[in-house]
């Protein structure tokens, strides 16, 4: 249901960036330019076993045209088959199927400085905006958190002439004296400054909580996995969706998601990740009547956007704008 075009791409490269993550870089079958993008983008990935995850693409963008894109995949040790089918039988030379990229993490146009914040294999989609800003002249810092120097992925993009000065590096096998203190480096919120975040949730969770205290339009949170004691479920109590464009009304099962709900009428929601993470499946409707399970939409989008794949209606009724 709301498939999306899929494009077939040429495992061209991989590379080993720590013991547990490996680089892959991929390109066109036949070396066309492949789809431009943003900064904070990510890529459904279709992969041997029939498993597909999302990945963020770890390079800006070219002006000049995408000749290939570039993921970060870390071995999970409880994974589901996802990145163990990526480690292990996915192999230099292989054709693999991938979405268009999508962006529901992207650079703020408003804010007059960024502050990425990244930790582990979180550090993808913000080296994509630390190099975009580069490429601007914009004022940013990134901050990198990683278990030691063996552990820390895409060190040499790191070390570019122009993204190096804007690096901070917190190793917590490291030195006491390099170490980022999250409450101390978000103790004043400043003016005109954004904050990204990406990383494993307790890590997401620490910056939350350090920076509760800055405007919630200035806070912007990337997630892998619905963080735990999420509501992201997709049962409940049955209700009823009401289309206002439409004007009718469908039907929605206790053991059933709007999305599925709709698709039996006929009407395609495109999904992805089905835990309300990456926001492929946000329709405009009436926010306050939603049970919002969600983690893409900020409080203020809850007002009028809802994600459908997991979402549900507070009482007996949801209306959309659709």
């Amino acid at each position: 249901m709301g498939l999306e075009r899929t494009l077939t791409v040429r495992v061209s490269r991989i590379a080993r960036q720590t013991p547990d993550i490996l680089a892959f870089e991929l390109s066109h079958p036949w070396g066309r330019p492949l789809p431009g993008y943003e900064a904070g983008a990510h890529i459904d990935v279709h992969m041997p076993g029939g498993f597909s995850r999302q990945y963020s693409l770890a390079r800006a963008p070219r002006p000049a045209g995408q000749q290939a894109y570039v993921i970060g995949v870390k071995r999970e040790a409880s994974s589901r088959g996802g990145s163990a089918s990526m480690h292990e039988r996915v192999r230099e030379g292989d054709l693999i199927a991938i979405s268009s990229p999508r962006n529901t993490f992207p650079l703020r146009a408003q804010a007059r400085s960024h502050l990425l914040l990244a930790a582990g294999i979180g550090m993808t989609p913000l080296l994509a905006m630390a190099q975009e800003l580069a490429l601007r002249g914009a004022d940013f810092t990134l901050c990198v958190f990683a278990r030691s120097r063996e552990h820390l992925a895409f060190a040499q993009a790191l070390r570019a002439p122009d993204l190096a000065p804007h690096v901070r590096l917190h190793l917590d096998q490291g030195p006491a004296s390099q170490r980022i203190d999250l409450r101390q480096l978000l103790a004043e919120p400043a003016p005109g400054t954004h904050v990204y975040v990406c990383g494993p949730a307790g890590f997401v969770q620490a910056v939350r909580e350090a920076a509760a205290h800055w405007p919630e339009e200035a806070l912007h949170t990337e997630y892998f996995a619905a963080p735990d004691g999420s509501a992201a479920a997709a049962t409940g109590r049955p209700f009823t969706l009401k289309l206002a464009r439409r004007g009718i009304e469908v039907p929605v099962a206790a053991d059933q998601t709007a999305v599925d709900a709709l698709h039996d009428v006929g009407i395609d929601i495109p999904v992805s990740c089905q835990q309300g993470l990456c926001g492929t499946c946000v329709v405009p409707g009436d926010g306050d009547g939603a049970e919002h399970r969600d983690v893409c939409l900020t409080a203020t989008e809850r007002r009028s956007r809802i994600a459908l794949c997991c979402s549900r209606a507070k009482n007996h009724a949801l209306v959309l704008e659709l």
